[in-house]
């Protein structure tokens, strides 16, 4: 079993545990995105948490998010205006909370939801202003077996956001950018598996697809990513780092002839997560 309630041992799927009753922990959470396939690309998105377990299957969190953008010659119709050389830039605030219907522990097989409400204040894709009010579901199951040493993850989820851009003035001509208030709905299906092959090490591959619908588009995106992820704990803290790279991807595209989507996703991410007890 894992050596904390709520470990997350994978970087994009969400396990079924919770917090024991009256416990804290705290999470840093790092994701680079880089790489759009023309131009240059880099992002680093930062996620600090603190999450609280009001009872042994209730637990509910609050986080802060910043935001690093370098952008060069990139210019996308509604999505990147110009280039952009952001250094850390508050974007954004959580709460979510999360109930156990199922303890994959005393069940046999784990299932929890998970709901979030954000608030955005910059495009994470360009660093231009944008308001943004999202609200989150995720149902997510959990199963051991080997008594623990192997574990698997789903996930299913469901994002409605409302976004709302600030104008830009000096655009260049004819270039667009949308400024109505805009609906945005997203579905996700995502799946992991990890190995325990050392005392508090964890090796194992996540995967995830995504598409999103939008006001005037219909289907604007799709994306399936998947990659390698470890997982270290001690009886106080842990690390997760996983390597996601964009597999295939449609929608609207940068070029015509990529099989990737690129304008709101890059061709990989990395994310690093540390956790802390207490």
């Amino acid at each position: 079993m894992p050596l904390h309630a709520d470990e997350n041992l994978f970087g994009y799927i969400k396990g079924a545990e919770t917090l024991p009753e009256d416990t804290w922990e705290a999470y840093q959470i790092f994701t680079e995105r880089a790489d759009k396939g023309v131009g240059k690309y880099r992002a680093i998105d930062s996620l600090t948490e603190l999450e609280y377990g009001v009872t042994s299957k209730f637990t509910v969190n609050g986080a802060i998010r910043l935001l690093t953008l370098d952008t060069e010659d990139i210019l996308v119709d509604a999505y990147i205006p110009e280039d952009r050389d952001m250094s850390w830039k508050f974007s954004g605030v959580e709460l979510g909370a999360k109930y156990n219907f199922l303890s994959p522990a005393l069940d046999d097989f784990g299932l929890s939801g998970y709901w979030e409400l954000d608030y955005g204040t910059v495009d994470k894709h360009s660093g231009q202003d944008k308001k943004t009010v999202s609200f989150a579901s995720v149902l997510a199951a959990q199963k051991y077996y080997l008594e623990g040493q192997l574990i698997w993850a789903g996930n299913l989820g469901f994002e409605g956001t409302y976004a709302k851009r600030d104008e830009i003035r000096n655009l260049p001509e004819g270039f667009e950018w949308p400024t109505d208030p805009e609906m945005e709905l997203e579905l996700s299906a995502g799946t992991g598996l990890t190995y325990r092959f050392a005392p508090g090490w964890f090796v194992g591959a996540e995967a995830l697809y995504e598409t999103e619908f939008e006001t005037e588009v219909g289907q604007e995106r799709w994306s399936f990513f998947a990659g390698p992820t470890l997982h270290y704990a001690s009886s106080k803290w842990w690390a997760t780092l996983t390597w996601f790279e964009q597999i295939r991807g449609g929608g609207e595209l940068i070029q015509e002839d990529d099989d990737l989507h690129l304008i709101e996703k890059t061709e990989y991410e990395v994310r690093l997560k540390l956790g802390y007890n207490f």
